[in-house]
C-alpha cells in the first residue's frame, strides 16, 4: 500500500498516572513504519500531569486531552474512541506496546476486504519491566486458542470472540470504526469493555483477520486490571463480576449467538457466585446470598456455589475470608 493511499488510523491510549509506561507505550506508536495516524491520549486527572511527556515528543500526530474529573476508566476509554477520525481505531494501553509493524500488517487485510470488521494477532506477555515472558506468551496463545488458529480470514466470528476469546481488540486489533457503536457502551460493562467491543465486531455480521505473528506487548504488573480482578482484591472482584452478569446476559438475549447460550449460562452464573464471594469478602453477607440463591436455581450441582452459601451463614469473621 503506497504510503499516499493509506487510510488513517486513530491510536487510542487513554491513561491514568503510568507517566514511564506511557511514555514507552507511545514510543512504539510513534515508530510505527505505517505513518498516516493519528494518536489520541486521554488523562484521566492522573495527580501528576502527563502532558509535558506527550508533548516531549514534537509529534504533531498526537492529540491530548485531559479531563477535569476522573471519569472513570470505561467512559474515559469511550470518550478516548468516540474522538477518533479514523476509518479505523487501534487501542494502545497505557502500559503495553507495539511492534514496529503493527498496523503495517493489520491494516492492508482490512482495506483488502470491506466486509471485515477486525484484523488481529497474537501477542507477548512482558513483565513489569518490559521483558518478554516466554511461558507465560505461551500459556496465553494456548489459553485463548490462538496456537493452532489458522491465519486469514474467518467469517462468522462469534466463537472465536465470545468463546475463545482469541480476538482483544484492547490488546492486539484493528477495529474498522464504523462497524462500532459506541454509544451502546453503558458503565455496566466496566472492565468487560474488551469483550463487549469483540462482541460489537463479530455482532455486524463482518469477518475477522487472523495474523498469527506476536505483534504486541501486554504488560502483566501490579496494577494490571486482570491481575486485580484474579486477586484476593475484593472490590475489583465485584467490580468484574458485576460487568460479567450484564455482558453475558445481554449475550444470551441475542438471537444470533443461541448455539452459545449453554456457554453464556454457564458464565452467568459463575459471574454470580464470584459476585457473592466479592460481597462476602466485604461483609455484605445479605447482599451476598441472593446471588448464590440465583445461581443455584439456575444450574445443576455446584460446589464452588453451595459451598459459598453454607459459608455465608457461618460468623462474619470466617465468611469475609472465603
Amino acid at each position: 500500500m503506497l504510503e499516499t493511499e493509506q487510510p488513517l488510523v486513530s491510536v487510542i491510549t487513554p491513561t491514568y498516572n503510568r507517566l514511564e509506561y506511557l511514555q514507552q507505550a507511545l514510543k512504539t506508536a510513534i515508530k510505527q513504519t505505517y505513518h498516516n495516524i493519528e494518536i489520541i491520549v486521554s488523562d484521566n486527572c492522573s495527580p501528576e500531569n502527563p502532558q509535558a511527556i506527550v508533548e516531549s515528543f514534537g509529534d504533531s500526530r498526537i492529540r491530548f486531552f485531559r479531563n477535569d474529573t476522573n471519569l472513570g476508566m470505561l467512559t474515559n476509554t469511550i470518550n478516548t474512541f468516540k474522538r477518533a477520525r479514523g476509518k479505523y481505531v487501534a487501542s494502545l494501553l497505557d502500559d503495553d506496546m507495539w511492534e514496529e509493524n503493527f498496523l503495517a500488517k493489520l491494516v492492508p487485510p482490512l482495506e483488502a476486504n470491506p466486509h471485515l470488521a477486525v484484523a488481529f494477532c497474537d501477542h507477548h506477555i512482558i513483565n513489569a519491566v518490559g521483558e518478554i515472558d516466554p511461558v507465560e506468551t505461551e500459556k496465553c496463545t494456548h489459553f485463548y486458542q490462538r496456537y493452532n488458529l489458522q491465519p486469514g480470514v474467518h467469517q462468522p466470528f462469534d466463537k472465536l470472540a465470545l468463546v475463545d476469546q482469541a480476538v482483544s481488540p484492547a490488546i492486539a486489533a484493528v477495529i474498522r470504526n464504523a462497524a462500532i457503536n459506541w454509544d451502546e457502551f453503558s458503565t455496566e460493562i466496566a472492565g468487560m469493555w474488551d469483550l463487549y467491543l469483540a462482541y460489537q465486531s463479530c455482532r455486524s455480521g463482518m469477518g475477522a483477520y487472523y495474523c498469527p505473528e506476536r505483534l504486541t506487548r501486554y504488560r502483566v504488573h501490579a496494577q494490571t486490571d486482570t491481575m486485580l480482578s484474579g486477586s484476593r482484591d475484593a472490590e475489583a472482584k465485584i467490580r468484574k463480576a458485576r460487568a460479567a452478569i450484564f455482558c453475558y446476559e445481554r449475550f444470551m438475549q441475542d438471537e444470533r449467538l443461541k448455539e452459545f447460550l449453554p456457554y453464556f449460562r454457564q458464565q452467568w452464573l459463575h459471574a454470580h457466585t464470584t459476585m457473592g464471594i466479592g460481597l462476602m469478602r466485604t461483609n455484605r453477607v445479605a447482599e451476598a446470598r441472593p446471588y448464590f440463591w440465583s445461581a443455584i436455581n439456575q444450574q445443576k450441582f455446584n460446589l464452588r456455589t453451595i459451598a459459598a452459601l453454607l459459608i455465608s451463614f457461618a460468623p462474619k469473621q470466617l465468611a469475609s475470608r472465603i
